[in-house]
């Protein structure tokens, strides 16, 4: 068993393709660069048809379309779209067919098609939404139908809306869930009957219950930061390496553990999910890479491939059944790594 894993390093424009191979020594195998994606540090991949939709920045942001090809990792560039602004995630919904993205810097969602057969391109915006620093977007099923969940940092905020498969987004009831204020949202997951939010100025995990209609109601909140750190609670435009402040960064379920990480400590904690999806206390915190922007856990829960900004490699962990997590080794990447997707 091997699954492909692809990571976006941001400072070298490029997406690195790796084999994770499975057996009694787990390890990743490089396999394939791609190049001419300035400052991509996002894509959403679309497992059906290998495809990889990738933002890139520049005067003129936008997203590549790309082909995958499993076997070597390579990926061929099929189109381009342009957007108003560049990207700071990008997920996909509708099996495929709808594109969404969140623009931290342009404040604003966005919706486009994506066409099949002989036009496989992003089409013309369907929709549009606007909240200060957008983070992230998630699509999740919920009654029989779709809600996209839009992540805003800077108001504190989650903003929830019926996606309907044409890409028009039609607002909840409440449209918006209120998260503590100067919190800063960052990252969400979605998980069955829950959604876990990670915070980037408090260095919190905070449950959500999610209703039939996939409104969320939040729940109890968990700190991810080790304090022996002693690092200080953050706010927006503070620079965290200079004031020694929290950092958090991503979020990801791994069997009966929520992993989490902050990039001024450079590492991953690990907290508890009982039966009912209820969170406890971090049981661990596992350094890793320098900065760790972004990571991810394969299907099984049983590893992890982890990313830093300030470094050039990609690290992959064992999750134990106490949580701990046990370092594999290193595979070489890019400069800037910080978006890890694994396919199985």
């Amino acid at each position: 068993m091997s699954e492909l894993v692809l990571i976006a390093n941001a400072q070298d424009g490029s997406i690195s393709a790796l084999r994770l191979h499975r057996g009694e020594a787990p390890r990743l195998e490089v396999l394939e660069t791609t190049s001419g994606l300035t400052g991509c540090g996002t894509f959403a991949v679309d497992p059906d048809r290998d495809l990889v939709h990738a933002a890139y920045k520049g005067d003129q942001p936008g997203i590549a379309t790309l082909r995958l090809d499993r076997t070597t990792g390579a990926l061929t560039e099929v189109s381009r779209r342009d957007t108003e602004a560049s990207m700071t995630y990008l997920s996909l919904a509708h099996e495929g067919t709808v594109l969404l993205g969140a623009s931290y810097g342009g404040g604003s969602g966005h919706v486009w098609p994506v066409g099949h057969g002989d036009q496989v391109r992003v089409g013309e915006p369907t929709a549009r939404v606007s909240f200060a620093n957008l983070h992230c977007v998630v699509p999740a099923g919920s009654g029989g139908g779709t809600v996209a969940y839009f992540v805003s940092l800077g108001d504190d905020l989650v903003a929830q809306f019926s996606l309907n498969a044409s890409g028009a987004l039609t607002p909840l009831d409440p449209p918006t869930v209120a998260a503590p204020q100067g919190s800063g949202p960052r990252h969400l997951v979605v998980d069955g009957d829950h959604a876990y939010l990670v915070t980037e100025f408090s260095g919190e995990a905070v449950r959500h219950a999610r209703a039939a209609d996939g409104t969320l109601s939040p729940a109890e909140a968990v700190g991810i930061v080790d304090p022996h750190h002693g690092l200080a609670h953050s706010r927006l435009g503070a620079d965290p390496t200079q004031e020694h402040l929290i950092w958090g960064a991503d979020v990801h379920r791994a069997g009966s553990w929520l992993i989490t990480s902050e990039r001024s400590s450079s590492e991953l904690a690990s907290v508890p999910v009982d039966a009912s999806g209820r969170l406890g206390q971090a049981t661990h915190f596992t350094p890793t890479q320098q900065q760790p922007r972004g990571f991810n856990v394969t299907s099984d829960g049983r590893l992890l491939v982890s990313v830093g900004e300030r470094s050039t490699r990609a690290e992959l962990l064992r999750v134990e059944e106490d949580g701990a997590l046990t370092s594999l080794g290193t595979a070489e990447i890019g400069r800037g790594p910080n978006w890890v997707r694994i396919l199985e």
